[in-house]
């Protein structure tokens, strides 16, 4: 669906870096294309270090503020900003926001090898934004007997939060555990202690979805929230890094950081 309806190209597992939790050639093709004369600036510069030198820029970008924001305002690179993405202005039309709008790269990665210690494992399922992990989905099917529950687990002990991908607000942004009837989600993996919200639509009086014809109970899932500009609207708008800082009684003050989505 998300490949014939929703605004995805297809992307080979192949195509990601483990190490830098990306696929470079879409974050550099996105930068190459959307801002032709940074980039011909960069590599008068840079030459054939270009490449490289930017994704480590950007690495750096997303582990100091936080690859949120990185996505909204871009990354400083050598006297310039380099933007990562474009999102649509709340309001009016603005023909050149239209143009760079419509070249943002969606991607869908499935069977995704994340773990550059543990090279066997896989992800079911993972969403790119110019090449950068924006979601992660482990995905259960009734029919075999599983439901979300059994994604959790797996969440819950065998993906470690330190993999790059999962590295809190460094990289992919929220993590959903889908069923064929009910979704759940987290924005921090933390072992054992990860702590999932329920991510459904509600049966009446009753937790949980709404039979639907001739689909999984979780569709909406893929056909409104993953879908192309839906996607885009949360990372956009939605989406903010709460931090709340309290004061023990040993007078220390500590801080706490939770990714609302």
């Amino acid at each position: 669906h998300l490949l014939d309806n929703g605004g995805y190209v297809s992307r080979s597992p192949d195509a990601y870096d483990l190490d830098l939790a990306l696929i470079a050639d879409d974050l550099l093709g996105y930068v190459r294309e959307t801002q032709p004369k940074t980039w011909a600036k960069q590599e008068a510069i840079h030459g054939d270090k270009l490449g490289p030198n930017l994704l480590a820029a950007f690495d750096k970008a997303a582990n100091h503020r936080g690859v949120l924001h990185v996505l909204r305002h871009g990354f400083k690179f050598y006297g310039g900003l380099v933007r990562v993405a474009t999102f649509q202005p709340a309001h009016g039309l603005n023909p050149e926001v239209e143009k760079l709008y419509a070249l943002n790269r969606l991607a869908v990665v499935r069977q995704l090898r994340f773990d550059p210690k543990r090279p066997g494992l896989e992800l079911d399922l993972a969403l790119f934004l110019n090449g950068i992990p924006v979601v992660t989905v482990e995905l259960k099917n009734a029919m075999t007997n599983q439901k979300a529950g059994h994604a959790k687990r797996q969440y819950r002990q065998d993906r470690d939060p330190n993999a790059p991908i999962f590295r809190f607000k460094r990289r992919a942004l929220v993590h959903f555990a889908v069923g064929s009837d009910e979704v759940w989600m987290t924005t921090r993996l933390a072992g054992t202690k990860t702590f999932f919200l329920p991510f459904n639509k509600g049966h009446g009086t009753a937790s949980g979805n709404p039979p639907a014809e001739d689909k999984h109970r979780t569709h909406y899932l893929w056909e409104q929230v993953w879908q192309r500009d839906g996607l885009l609207d949360i990372l956009a708008r939605f989406m903010h890094l709460q931090v709340e800082e309290t004061t023990g009684a040993d007078g220390r003050t500590r801080r706490r950081e939770t990714m609302i989505f």
